[in-house]
């Protein structure tokens, strides 16, 4: 084994062990949050049930908003590891740990001595992060699509028709992970690096016979299959949650135009300050490169350009050198081209950019590695931001309880914040490169540890239906009473239906008769459990009048309460 193999080796390690804390340590130390994850694993638990891996459903009726990779690796992880809300965010995480491995070796290929760096960068991002641990499609989409663009790039570099494929089998998967929207992304992305270098050919070429077929081996099935077993589908995923939901406010989800720049920020936290720099570099790369196609060229500074596609192959099938070193540009491209097609939608939600965030983190590795050294507003700017990311963990727990934060506690806070700041800076200060990463990884890692330790109960009682459904259980049984009777909710946040249905496994139905198409709508015919808002009683007793309400419990982290209802 050489050295180089030797470092390769090592450094692959350090990089499947950053995955390894970021992405899985503490995935079940809360509930499943927010309406999307408790019900994408419910709907991959009923398609286990039922050992059906064409037709999603949802309480039994047919959930076509999703494609079905998801469901699918959900399915594999609950046969492996059983049903449980940690085993339904492994698939996330999984693919994102590929996304980050994938970068190491490609930086490793075409930016060698910057391959850590970029597999660091893009695994510690917020956005990231925060993804790959949420059993939602956001992350499958981001990793699959990245790992696509990062091989339709070295084959336009090298010429090598493995990487064209390898970007067509995985704009498949980006299909079956998300729909449309990655093979759209992807046009857009090619299309607008072609016509920058004014070269048509670029795009013609990448439009390979044999690769749409491979894109239609992995992704067609499924969707013929699904059509045929539900006709509903074209409508429902294609018109509805494609085009309607980006051309129209259907969903509520619509936010102002500049949006995404504040989640773009969030998202590539704590490098932030080494992304932005890198963006107005490639930017001013890119103005250089228009403004020079915008200029006559003679024949001579047009020839490489021109090469058709048997000579692109030759030049390059055994060598690293590029055809053209755009690098910087593609990834700029890459970057702006999600923002601005998800700010011109409609409907808007973080998850929507997730694809331009390893692009991100790309782009801010290739940029350290080209700096002999960072400018003192930097470095200074970067270890506040390091130390503002200790001091947001550690208010977490203060903000969701809705409690004003002591003084006492404050002061801590501060100080604890401060001299992570002063840490980061000084390590950098004095080490420079060597020892960036070290110092940015430190307030990360305390950060997760806190969060996943020490605050995780709060969490869990404040985002989560697990300790909710567990409350009425305890109660229920107390009473002797069956600790699986049908429950509903009336008035509360979709969020805590979803999560109750996960939880407990059962319908969760509505009484307001407006829920979500996917939950039934009614008050339950006989004896119930009903979640509600505290100080709810006299209004659920005026609505199931006659019938008797006695009062099971409460559960103050979200200011709820639950009834039992009788027949």
């Amino acid at each position: 084994m050489t050295d180089r193999t030797r470092i390769t080796v090592l450094e692959a390690a350090v990089a499947a062990a950053v995955c390894g804390f970021l992405f899985f340590f503490g995935l079940g130390a809360f509930g499943l949050v927010g309406a999307d994850e408790p019900r994408y694993a419910q709907i991959a638990r009923e398609m286990l049930a039922r050992h059906d891996w064409i037709v999603p459903t949802l309480n039994g009726s047919h959930w076509l908003e999703k494609p079905v990779l998801l469901y699918w690796k959900i399915m594999g992880t609950y046969a492996l590891l059983g049903v449980s809300d940690w085993a339904a965010r492994v698939p996330a995480a999984a693919h994102a740990t590929a996304m980050v491995l994938v970068i190491f070796f490609f930086m490793r290929r075409f930016r060698p001595g910057s391959e850590l760096d970029a597999a660091l960068i893009t695994a510690s991002s917020a956005g990231v992060v925060a993804f790959a641990r949420g059993a939602s499609t956001d992350m499958l989409l981001s990793a699959t699509f990245a790992i696509a663009m990062l091989g339709w790039w070295a084959w336009h570099q090298t010429g090598r028709r493995l990487w064209l494929a390898t970007f067509y089998v995985f704009l498949g998967f980006g299909a079956l992970a998300k729909g449309p929207v990655a093979p759209a992304l992807a046009v857009l992305i090619v299309a607008a690096y072609a016509a920058l270098h004014r070269d048509a050919r670029v795009f013609l070429r990448s439009l390979w016979l044999p690769g749409l077929a491979l894109f239609c081996l992995v992704a067609m099935p499924w969707y013929i299959a699904v059509q045929g077993k539900a006709p509903e589908f074209f409508r429902v995923f294609f018109v509805e949650h494609n085009l309607e939901r980006f051309g129209t406010n259907l969903y509520r989800h619509s936010q102002p135009f500049w949006y995404y720049l504040p989640v773009f920020i969030l998202a590539t936290v704590p490098w932030t300050f080494f992304t932005f720099p890198a963006l107005a570099d490639a930017a001013r790369d890119f103005w250089t490169r228009l403004q020079t196609t915008n200029q006559a060229e003679s024949p001579a500074a047009r020839k490489p350009l021109q090469l058709d596609e048997s000579q692109a192959m030759t030049a390059n099938a055994d060598s690293a050198t590029p055809i053209t070193d755009d690098l910087p540009v593609f990834l700029l491209i890459w970057i702006v081209v999600p923002i601005i097609v998800f700010s011109i939608s409609r409907s808007k939600l973080p998850g929507y950019i997730l694809p331009a965030i390893p692009a991100a983190g790309l782009l801010a590795a290739e940029y350290i590695q080209r700096r002999p050294a960072f400018s003192r507003i930097q470095v200074m700017l970067h270890s506040l931001l390091c130390g503002g990311i200790m001091a947001g963990a550690l208010l977490v727990p203060w903000r969701l309880l809705r409690d004003p934060v002591p003084d006492r506690t404050r002061n801590i806070i501060a100080g604890v914040s401060g001299v992570i700041a002063i840490a980061v800076l000084l390590m950098i200060r004095k080490r420079g490169r060597q020892w960036l990463y070290l110092a940015t990884l430190l307030p990360v890692v305390l950060a997760m540890a806190f969060l996943l330790k020490t605050a995780s109960p709060i969490l869990d009682a404040a985002l989560s239906a697990r300790l909710l459904s567990q409350g009425i259980d305890q109660q229920l049984g107390q009473r002797g009473l069956a600790q699986h009777a049908p429950v509903a909710v009336f008035n509360v946040r979709r969020e805590v239906a979803y999560g109750l249905n996960f939880y407990r496994n059962q319908p969760v139905g509505y009484y307001e008769g407006e829920g979500p198409p996917d939950l039934p709508s009614g008050i339950p015919q006989g004896e119930h459990v009903v979640v509600a808002p505290e100080g709810s009683r006299t209004a659920v007793e005026a609505v199931v009048a006659p019938r008797q309400v006695l009062r099971l419990g409460g559960f103050p982290p979200q200011h709820l309460e639950f009834f039992l209802v009788s027949k």
